[in-house]
Parts: structure tokens; sequence; C-alpha cells
């Protein structure tokens, strides 16, 4: 393993790819609780037109070049939307989605124009669409890095006001900060953050390494902080496992496998997260239905005995399980309010309640109420 990351290659792709995850995750979760998942969608296919004419224009594949044009027209795509948004009916989604086939369809318009011309040298533009992680250069990380520390500064200056607009922007609005500009704040932020990224994971790609953290650090959290913290954390770990990954098989494209590995952690998210995850939930209405059937059969029991006027009067498991043609494992429900202390089995084989699992019959039958 050592021997793996002593190449130089994998070590600078891994640290750019772990860079963008830590930036794109953080700011993604503002994305994912402000109801904005298409808007990364939408930023990152409306830069390719922004790449294409910075070539046109230009005429050098400079990547300083290219990925300025890209953030022009990721910025001019955004506030084509903000503004469809506020002087329209049409929803943000809708919004998002039109502007988004538009300009992607303008890119690939243009794309498709640059390379019909011999000499036009434009080999190298067709990355931007699923990225080329495996040409990162050392200059290209420390953009990501220095960009990255950027964003992470702007977000813990401004953290009350992203807070305060992500959840309750009428508040915000009526202690006086002004959700217009922060949303021009974040969305710029989510601009250069998807900018960076194009390189690693292309255009086509890019917005899954903004809501993909997101989405499966909101699974473990209802905590902002820890929320954007387990994103980053989600972020910086794929991008490194994907890059390992890609070098240890061959023929194996790094960003496509960085978006794999999100995906995987966004299954383990769904399924195992203790509160939201699906797993979790059936664990906790099977517990839930249990107590349940465990509270029945108390009560059973208790009805039982006051029919034959004791509380010592025993009663056979067969006589118990036709109480209501009762369903599942009899014996392991006895066996539990055994172990809980509220049922007792007699030499006989027989089953009776406890003084405390009258106590409890009787508070169980009083909603919950101690008025024994």
């Amino acid at each position: 393993m050592s021997g793996i990351f002593s190449d130089f290659t994998l070590r600078t792709v891994a640290m750019g790819a772990a860079f963008l995850g830590i930036t794109s995750g953080a700011l993604g979760s503002f994305a994912v609780l402000r109801r904005q998942s298409l808007l990364g969608d939408s930023i990152s296919h409306a830069s390719l037109p922004g790449i294409v004419l910075a070539f046109i224009l230009i005429g050098t594949k400079s990547s300083l070049v290219l990925l300025i044009g890209a953030a022009i027209a990721g910025w001019i795509a955004t506030l084509f939307i903000l503004s469809i948004i506020r002087n329209t009916r049409i929803s943000s989604d809708g919004a998002q989605g039109v502007v988004l086939s538009v300009f992607f369809g303008l890119g690939l318009m243009l794309l498709t124009f640059v390379q019909s011309k011999p000499n036009a040298s434009q080999a190298g533009l067709d990355k931007y669409l699923f990225g080329q992680a495996a040409a990162l250069l050392p200059e290209d990380v420390r953009t990501a890095a220095i960009i990255g520390v950027i964003t992470i500064i702007c977000m813990i200056f401004f953290w009350k006001e992203f807070k305060l607009m992500s959840f309750d922007p009428v508040y915000g609005e009526s202690l006086g900060f002004s959700a217009r500009l922060t949303d021009i704040m974040i969305t710029a932020l989510i601009v250069i953050s998807i900018v960076t990224g194009l390189q690693t994971v292309g255009v086509i790609l890019m917005s899954s390494m903004l809501i993909a953290p997101a989405a499966s650090a909101r699974q473990w959290t209802n905590k902002l902080g820890a929320m954007v913290t387990l994103s980053a954390i989600f972020g910086a770990i794929s991008g490194v496992l994907g890059a390992t990954l890609s070098s240890l098989i061959s023929n194996l494209p790094t960003g496509p496998t960085i978006i794999l590995c999100l995906t995987s952690i966004f299954i383990i998210s769904l399924l195992f997260a203790p509160d939201r995850g699906l797993i979790s939930k059936l664990v906790k209405r099977y517990r839930n239905r249990f107590l349940f059937s465990l509270q029945k059969l108390l009560l059973d029991l208790y009805y039982l005995e006051e029919k034959h006027k004791g509380t010592s009067h025993a009663h056979d498991m067969k006589t118990i399980s036709l109480i209501r043609n009762r369903q599942g494992n009899i014996h392991i429900a006895l066996k539990t309010l055994q172990s809980r202390g509220w049922a007792e089995q007699t030499t006989a084989g027989l089953w009776k309640l406890t003084a405390e699992g009258h106590t409890e019959a009787i508070k169980i039958q009083n909603g919950g109420r101690n008025d024994s």
C-alpha cells in the first residue's frame, strides 16, 4: 500500500480529488437543504459553452482560460435561473431544467462546430465532458486547495447567514438579512467549486460530487455542522478511494470511479443510517410491533387472572395462545416477559404474572399512568 501512494501521479490525483470532494461536499449541504439539488447539474452543464467559447475567442487550450470561460457561463446561467424564478411562475426545478438543456445543447453545438475544423487544435476540449483526472498537474491541485480554503473560510465567516437562510429565509429577512445577497454568495461559491472540478469528473458527473456526499450525510445527522463535516469527509474519502482504485485496475477511468464510490457511500447511508436508514427503520418497526405484542400478551394474562379472581392463577401456553387468536411465537414472547420480570413459569409448566407484571399491566391499561 505504501508503494501505491509513493507514486507521484497517484498522489497528485488523489489530493486533487480529495480537495474537490471536501469543497463540493461542504457546499452541497446547503444546496440539498435549500432544495436546489438540480442547481449543480444546471451550472456544470451550462459551463460547457463557456469552455468552447473561451477556446474559440482566445485560441488557447490553457486550463485557466477555459475554466474562466466555464465560470462566466455558469454564472450567467445562474442569473437566468434566479431571474426566471423571481419573475415568472415557473418553479425552481423547472427553471433549472430549462436553462440546463438550453446551455448544454448550445455547448454541444459549439463543440461539434469546433471539432469540424481541421486546424482548430481542439484536442482536449472533450475531456471536460467526462473529466480527465489522470491529467491533473500539481498546479491544478494547488488551485483546488486554495479555492477550497477560501470556500471554507467564507462558509465559516457567513455561517449564521447561510444557516438562517437555508432553514427560515422569511425570519432571516425580518432580522435584516438579504435573501438575495445570500443566494448570490452561496451560488457563487457553488459555481467556483463546480468549475474547479470539471477537469476531474467532467460536466456530466460534477453534480454528483456536489449532491451525493450531502445526501449521504443527511441520512446520519439532523445538525447542520455535523452534516457539512460528514459531507466533506465523504467527498474526500470517495476522491482518494476512486483515484486509488483507478490506479490499481487498468483502463478504469478515475472520474466515474469516484462517482461510483460516492454512490456506494450513499447506498450504505440509505440502508444503515441509525435514524433514517431503511434497514434501521425496519428494525425499529419490528421492535415496536414486538413491544406492542408483549404489552398485548401482558394484558391478556392480566385479564385471565381477573376472571379467575386471583393473581396467583396460572395458565398453560395453549390457553394463552387461544385468546384473541394470537399469532406468532408465543413461547418467545412469554420468555421475554419472564426475562423482564413480568411473568414466571411454575414447576408444572404453567404461566402467570409476577407482582411487577401485574403492576405493569395496570399501568398499560391506564394509558401509561400508574393509578393503581
